[in-house]
């Protein structure tokens, strides 16, 4: 959705603070992620920082990383 010239998902996520994931390559591959209020996360590509961002109910990131390990 856009407001403007700017993504409104992008927007909304200013102030954020973004953590590395600590599975993620050395090389610059890596899945940011950041806790939002409403117990949710959101999840961008590190190499695309203003590319949008996948936001997810906390409950099914902790879901994903359970199966993940």
């Amino acid at each position: 959705m856009k407001r403007g010239t700017q993504d409104f998902h992008t927007l909304a996520l200013t102030g954020v603070t973004w953590r590395k994931s600590s599975y993620s390559a050395a090389e610059h591959d890596c899945v940011e992620v950041a806790g939002l209020a409403g117990s949710r996360v959101a999840l961008r590509d590190s190499k695309r920082p203003t590319g949008g961002a996948f936001r997810v109910p906390g409950c099914a990131w902790g879901a994903f990383l359970a199966r993940a390990s």
